[in-house]
C-alpha cells in the first residue's frame, strides 16, 4: 500500500523544524506532522501572516516531504481540564494570560478553532490533539463516583467541543482525538461514550496510538475493529510492561526512563505492541492515510531510534492482497 511514513515533530520541537526537516529527510521519512508549538506549526501567526502557510510548504518540500496533519495536544488538553499551575508549562502564554481557570479554558477553546482555521489554510484536513477531561481523577471510584459524576464529564464534552467541532465542519476539517489516560476517551468504551456524547458527529474521530491501549491490556487491534470509519491517522509508537512483582501498572508515581515503573514507552518495535496484527488490521478497515512515528524512548538517542523507526515502519507496511491465496483452484 505504500502509506507515506511520517515523524510527529512534538517530541521535537526544542529543533527548529528547519533542523526537523532536514534530520527527517536523512532519516528517511516522507513527510512531518507537524507539532503546534515550537516554531514548527504557529497557529497565531499562520493566521496572521498571508505567507506563512506558503513558506512552511516551500520548507518541508525543499527536503521533499509532505504534511498531512498538524497537532494540538498541549491546547486540547486545557479545554476539559481541571486546570493547575502544569498546564503553564504546555500552554502558549497567550492562551495562559494570567492563568484563571475559566479564562484559560476559554482561550484554549478559541485556540482549537484557530487550529482548524489554520489547518484549512495549510492544507491538512486532520488535526491530532487532545480533549483533556475533568473526571480524570475520577478513576478510582473512592469515595464512591456516582454515575451523573461521569456522566457531567461526557455532558461537558458535548458542551464546549460541539462548537470547536462546528468550526471544524466548516473548515472541512477532522478533529482526532488521541486515545489517552487523561483524556475524556482513554479505551474502547470510554470512547465509545465520547461518540455518543458527541452524537457521532463526522468531524471526530480518532488518532490511532496503540502505546497508550498496549500498556493498559487493551488489544489495540480492537480498537481498530471497533472504529472502523474513526480512524482519521495512526501513530506509531511501542510499550511495554515490566511487571515484576515490585512494580504496578498505574507506575508508582515514577517518571518516564526509571526502571522500576511497571510499564513505559519504547522504540517501534522494541516493545510488546503486536504492529504485524495492526497493519493488517488497518487494511481491513482500508485505512490509507500516514503512519506517523511518535518517537519516545528515555533509554535510547532519539536519533538512532527516530531513523530505525523509520526502516522499521516501512519495512513492516504492506497491501492487501486483492485476490484470495487459492483462487487458481476455483472453476
Amino acid at each position: 500500500m505504500a502509506r507515506p511514513v511520517t515523524l510527529f515533530t512534538g517530541q521535537w520541537a526544542d529543533l527548529s523544524v528547519q533542523d526537523m526537516a532536514r534530520k527527517a529527510k536523512e532519516f528517511g521519512y516522507d513527510g512531518l506532522e507537524l507539532a503546534c508549538w515550537g516554531d514548527h506549526f504557529e497557529v497565531d501567526k499562520a493566521l496572521a501572516d498571508d505567507g506563512y502557510c506558503a513558506r512552511k510548504r516551500e520548507l518541508l518540500e525543499s527536503h521533499d516531504l509532505q504534511c498531512y496533519a498538524i497537532s494540538n495536544h498541549l491546547v486540547g488538553q486545557a479545554v476539559l481540564d481541571l486546570i493547575d499551575e502544569r498546564h503553564k508549562v504546555i500552554l502558549p502564554p497567550y492562551v495562559w494570560g494570567d492563568g484563571d481557570p475559566a479564562g484559560v479554558q476559554q482561550r484554549a477553546i478559541e485556540e482549537l478553532k484557530n487550529t482548524a482555521r489554520a489547518a484549512q489554510k495549510f492544507g491538512v484536513s486532520v488535526v491530532n490533539g487532545f480533549t483533556g477531561s475533568s473526571i480524570w481523577h475520577l478513576n478510582y471510584s473512592f469515595p464512591p463516583v456516582s454515575p451523573s459524576m461521569i456522566e457531567a464529564g461526557f455532558e461537558l464534552l458535548a458542551e464546549r467541543f460541539n462548537p470547536i467541532l462546528d468550526v471544524f465542519g466548516e473548515c472541512g476539517v477532522k478533529f482526532a482525538l488521541e486515545v489517552h489516560p487523561t483524556e475524556i476517551a482513554f479505551d474502547i468504551y470510554t470512547a465509545q461514550k465520547a461518540l455518543e456524547a458527541l452524537d457521532y458527529r463526522e468531524e471526530f474521530g480518532f488518532n490511532f496510538d496503540p502505546s497508550h491501549l498496549h500498556w493498559q491490556f487493551v488489544d489495540p487491534v480492537e480498537f481498530i475493529r471497533a472504529f472502523p470509519d474513526r480512524i482519521y491517522h495512526v501513530h506509531v509508537k511501542d510499550a511495554i510492561t515490566t511487571l515484576n512483582g515490585k512494580s504496578g501498572i498505574l507506575a508508582s508515581h515514577l517518571n518516564f526512563g526509571d526502571h522500576r515503573r511497571g510499564w513505559d514507552f519504547r522504540s517501534p518495535g522494541r516493545g510488546g505492541v503486536n504492529f504485524e496484527e495492526i497493519i493488517r488490521a488497518l487494511n481491513d478497515i482500508s485505512y490509507s492515510g500516514p503512519l506517523s512515528v511518535e518517537w519516545e524512548d528515555s533509554g535510547m538517542d532519539r536519533e538512532f531510534g527516530a531513523k530505525e523507526a523509520a526502516g522499521f515502519v516501512k519495512k513492516l507496511d504492506f497491501s492487501p492482497s486483492t485476490r484470495a491465496f487459492d483462487s487458481a483452484f476455483e472453476e
